[in-house]
């Protein structure tokens, strides 16, 4: 079974990230997990959790955080150049950023691997496999804007976390688990039940 790459960076909404990674493990999918140095920053910060860098206990940490025992998880360092997925021969079925930050979204749109985020997103790109980019900032500034453009034409796929109100969300976990499902709709995975637009009621 290939692989998807989540990388969760220094963005607000941290909680996106989790739950992608929830959803994926309870539906047996195999994660290859890479947080940005930043993104712990945040966790710390926003979420009050402190996320442990050493891969392995990170892995403990997100099952029994997130209480899931199913699919696989790998988690890597931000800076780690040799890991597997940094090469374009280790086959994964994609890569989803969630959130993304604009300052990890202008580093791969020019092709700066400062990391291992980076690197990956790069490897994506040049093996031709789907990339999914979830910006999370507002508003857009022109060079946001001609990255996003950039990235693009290159082949990736931006999904920003909008939620939709026709829905009619309850808690703010309804809001989420809507973001997340529709934006793995993108990767060909169905991750679980939300209500989806079937036209107007008559």
């Amino acid at each position: 079974m290939k692989s998807i790459v989540i990388a969760i960076t220094g963005a607000s909404a941290m909680q996106l990230g989790e739950r992608s990674i929830q959803l994926l493990l309870e539906n047996n999918k195999k994660i290859d997990l890479i947080l940005s140095k930043g993104a712990y920053e945040v966790a710390k910060s926003e979420r009050n959790i402190n996320i442990p860098i050493e891969p392995k206990n990170q892995s403990y940490f997100w099952r029994d955080k997130l209480n899931v025992q199913s699919g696989e998880l790998t988690c890597y360092r931000w800076n780690d150049h040799s890991a597997s997925i940094a090469s374009g021969s280790h086959k994964t079925k994609g890569m989803v950023i969630v959130p993304c930050t604009m300052g990890t979204l202008g580093r791969i749109a020019s092709g700066f691997s400062s990391g291992l985020i980076e690197r990956c997103a790069d490897v994506h790109l040049k093996e031709n496999r789907p990339l999914i980019i979830s910006p999370r900032e507002s508003p857009f500034n022109l060079i946001h804007i001609e990255n996003i453009n950039r990235l693009a034409k290159a082949g990736a796929l931006i999904v920003p976390p909008i939620p939709a109100w026709y829905t009619n969300p309850q808690t703010i976990e309804d809001i989420i688990d809507f973001i997340v499902v529709r934006l793995f709709d993108s990767l060909g995975e169905d991750l679980g039940k939300i209500k989806r637009w079937d036209g107007p009621k008559k």
